[in-house]
């Protein structure tokens, strides 16, 4: 019992050790789909005793170095979501953004993003419905 729990230990440090060094944003962001990547590292979505599961949709410009731009804006959230688990996801995304900028754009990059609008999609619903229940609504924001 005493190996397993060494074992998982083990593993959730490893994990936790890999997960940190991508959040710490070593790597230099030079194309489009390293800003999608580096934000997913910084996003941690609210606890389920707190919020429901939904996806929402946020849509941000950047500077040449890097800071967020301007005010980001919601332009979708899940339909069944109540007014509780839009705000604490509106929150987390909020606080996603606040640790993964500035963005750390390589020069070319940099010229490339600045003042582009992007819109980063967050998910903590499964990605496939099931198929026997009817699909679901959008709203947006």
């Amino acid at each position: 019992m005493a190996r397993r729990g060494n074992r998982l230990l083990l593993a959730a440090a490893m994990l936790l050790t890999a997960v940190s060094g991508a959040a710490a944003g070593d790597a230099q962001v030079d194309t489009i789909q390293d800003i999608f990547r580096h934000l997913r590292t910084c996003w941690k979505p609210p606890p389920p005793a707190r919020a429901r599961p939904l996806d929402i949709t946020v849509v941000v410009s950047f500077n040449r170095s890097g800071n967020i731009l301007g005010h980001p804006r919601i332009s979708y959230e899940s339909a069944e979501a109540s007014d509780n688990d839009r705000l604490q996801y509106r929150i987390a995304v909020m606080e996603a953004l606040q640790r993964c900028t500035p963005m750390p754009f390589t020069d070319a990059m940099a010229g490339a993003a600045a003042g582009r609008p992007f819109a980063i999609q967050f998910h903590s619903r499964q990605t496939s419905p099931d198929k026997t229940s009817p699909p679901t609504q959008e709203r947006r924001a």
